[in-house]
């Protein structure tokens, strides 16, 4: 399994906007895509900006090139993304995933 994360920042009256457009865009993304297992959203605020970091799970890196092309660690983005995100990082990270301890997550609410 891999782990690919991402990493963001928008102003504070942003957040909710750009979370919106996420799910709409980057999240729908993800699931459409065959081999993705599962995404989180976090979110923290950094100073002056609302950090947003996306964890997406995968089967392979067969699977990630699927939806990130043929250079995954070249970060995705969608039309909008430049009017909301103040800061964006333009590469994704990967990580074999070696162990894993989860509880079912069901119904999983915003918090």
């Amino acid at each position: 399994m891999i782990l690919r994360t991402w990493r963001g920042a928008v102003r504070p009256e942003d957040a909710e906007a750009y979370l919106r457009h996420q799910d709409d865009t980057g999240v729908r993304d993800y699931r459409e895509t065959p081999g993705n297992l599962g995404v989180l959203v976090l979110r923290r605020q950094r100073g002056d900006l609302v950090e947003v970091t996306t964890v997406s799970l995968w089967t392979s890196m067969d699977a990630v090139k699927a939806f990130a092309g043929d250079d995954p660690g070249r970060a995705k983005f969608y039309p909008g993304d430049d009017d909301l995100l103040a800061e964006k990082d333009s590469h994704a990270d990967h990580y074999d995933v070696v162990g894993a301890d989860l509880d079912p997550i069901i119904g999983a609410q915003p918090g």
